[in-house]
């Protein structure tokens, strides 16, 4: 995930009645047994990270647990990704419950002895915890097949940023695997272990990424009449791109345009013949991500009109707004109300900047994007922060999650399952 966003304490928690709780202690008693194995896997994954579209160890780990819990398993769907079936029976109803894979391309700063064995590549984001719920959720329900319909276990490669979840349903995904519903959480750190967020509408944030080239004249820096400086250009867009959000956007919309690398020359006594700019947009809803990137593109290439210089101007639509479903979402905060009690689901969490590309699932499917606590110490370091790790406590609580939601929607017609 793209900056994952930080739990805010004074969120309205869910009010609802829930169903018997005995079956979830039924059901999280029984995964609890899983924990000491859960932990391995995960620590076995964190310590071999791969990045996007390069899952090959990864995928192949996830494919060969399916395949020992007795689940079928289909590989190459976007690329790197796997997707698990589990029937039983002949009811129609079908589910997704979606994981992520990838590491990120960073140092791992930490010394214990599952850290990343390859420099530069980490989990920092926890799809290492991401990916063994969902195996956990995959070995429950296949052991106890309490259910009647088709779970779809979908593990996701490349999300963080280079489109991932586009390949897997490019390929298909939904015409070989349909999915009445689909779910998904993302950990978060400061969010206590044992609480869930499941808040309906938009929950994160679509992104771009942009790159800009403007070309100028280079010159000797003594003479800097003989050329056109790119910099000048660069600094006056830069400036310009400053009053997109306050003038362009209307004040109840939200939006952030950040320039994160200006790059030009490499001598003191050079005027260079090009400068380079980029950066990140955030945004709610498409149509403002639409507008900003017009309002950009004039403002780029009329500034630099202005000195006489030229631009090229990439702008790239990585993510859009992850929007739950209500009536999934409802259905979520439901089920975690039952695994951890009301006081301990949040429901109207603000919306965060950070982005992800389960959105694009969200569009194809109704379903649920929530968050999971990875616990509220100090010790717990944000996502993207080269001291993360994942909270092992956590994954017995996302994996009862997974296994309860498919039970309840695929509820069994017979006594005992």
């Amino acid at each position: 995930m793209q900056h994952q966003r930080q739990w805010h304490p004074h969120s309205q928690l869910v009010r609802r009645k829930h169903l018997d709780k005995r079956a979830h202690v039924s059901i999280k008693d029984t995964i609890a047994t899983y924990a000491d194995d859960m932990k391995s896997w995960r620590r076995d994954i964190h310590a071999h990270p791969e990045l996007g579209f390069e899952e090959q160890r990864t995928a192949d780990f996830v494919a060969t647990s399916l395949e020992s819990f007795g689940i079928d398993v289909y590989r190459g769907i976007g690329k790197t990704g796997v997707v698990g079936v589990l029937r039983v029976g002949n009811e129609p109803e079908t589910i997704g419950l979606r994981a992520d894979m990838d590491a990120l391309p960073m140092h791992e700063s930490n010394d214990f002895e599952h850290r990343s064995i390859h420099d530069g590549k980490m989990h920092a984001c926890g799809h290492d915890g991401h990916t063994t719920m969902l195996l956990g959720a995959a070995r429950y329900l296949s052991e106890t097949k309490n259910f009647r319909g088709q779970v779809n276990f979908i593990f996701q490669p490349a999300e963080e940023g280079i489109g991932g979840a586009r390949a897997m349903i490019e390929d298909g995904l939904f015409e070989q695997f349909p999915c009445d519903s689909i779910f998904a959480m993302h950990n978060a750190p400061g969010l206590p272990v044992g609480q869930f967020s499941a808040t309906a509408g938009v929950v994160a944030a679509a992104g771009a990424f942009f790159d800009i080239r403007i070309d100028g004249v280079g010159a000797h820096g003594a003479h800097p009449e003989n050329g056109i400086d790119p910099v000048v250009v660069g600094a006056q867009v830069v400036t310009a791109f400053q009053s997109i959000v306050s003038r362009n956007v209307r004040p109840r919309e939200a939006a952030v345009v950040s320039i994160t690398q200006f790059h030009a020359g490499d001598a003191y006594n050079v005027i260079p013949a090009s400068a380079h700019l980029s950066g990140t947009v955030r945004t709610f809803s498409n149509a403002v991500m639409t507008h900003i990137q017009e309002r950009m593109r004039v403002l780029a290439e009329s500034t630099a009109k202005g000195y006489g210089a030229t631009v090229s101007f990439d702008f790239r639509d990585i993510f859009h707004p992850v929007v739950n479903d209500e009536t999934q979402s409802a259905f979520a905060a439901s089920v975690c109300a039952g695994l951890v009690g009301e006081d301990n689901v949040h429901v109207n969490l603000p919306p965060g900047t950070g982005s992800e590309d389960f959105s694009f699932m969200l569009e194809q499917v109704p379903g649920c994007y929530l968050l999971i606590g990875n616990g509220d110490d100090n010790s717990r370091h944000p996502v993207h922060h080269p001291s993360y790790d994942f909270n092992d406590e956590a994954s017995v609580y996302g994996a009862t999650f997974f296994a309860e939601l498919a039970e309840q929607r695929l509820q069994s017609s017979t006594p005992d399952g």
